[in-house]
């Protein structure tokens, strides 16, 4: 198994839809406060997650892909959709009857998401790049991740929106974060 320094972008990226995928389940089968802080880690994951996607990996793969014009729109929309459910879920109780029927719309919605990004765009990305590239835009999604917005912002499915709009927005998140956790 590789450590987190040898993992290349579409190990690490892969890593990331797996335990996404164990996030849902962990609060699908849970209750109360345990739900709700499930979510708030589902909620970070995948925000953080799409914004370093939307940073580094589609516009390499939409410059260096063929047909990867067409392919990106697609995961972009499918981005812009996922991040509407979520931020509606976002602002809802986990207790809420209306939020597990949701919560389950979201999880098909972005697990097929994740299939067409590892079939469709990963698996050629590490056809078309070296292991030493791979490894070096794995080191650039990673820091875009640092900095990233950990809330939903639908509408900013683009590497210039979220340059521009990222950081503070990804400071005020923060801050609500902390806010909402002391």
């Amino acid at each position: 198994m590789k450590t987190k320094q040898e993992l290349d972008i579409v190990d690490l990226l892969i890593e990331q839809h797996a335990r996404i995928r164990d996030l849902f389940s962990e609060v699908e089968s849970s209750s109360g406060e345990g739900r709700r802080t499930a979510f708030q880690r589902l909620t970070r994951l995948l925000a953080v997650h799409e914004t370093a996607e939307e940073e580094i990996v589609h516009p390499i793969a939409r410059r260096t892909l063929v047909g990867g014009e067409g392919l990106i729109a697609d995961r972009l929309r499918e981005e812009r959709d996922a991040k509407h459910m979520l931020a509606e879920l976002d602002g809802m109780d986990t207790d809420d009857p209306e939020f597990m029927p949701k919560l389950n719309e979201l999880r098909v919605a972005v697990l097929d998401h994740a299939r067409a990004e590892e079939r469709y765009e990963f698996y050629r990305l590490r056809g078309t790049f070296s292991e030493t590239q791979r490894r070096g835009m794995a080191a650039a999604l990673k820091a875009a991740e640092a900095t990233a917005p950990t809330h939903p912002h639908p509408g900013t499915e683009s590497a210039k929106k979220n340059l521009a709009a990222g950081p503070l927005v990804a400071l005020v998140d923060r801050l609500r974060d902390a806010i909402r956790n002391s």
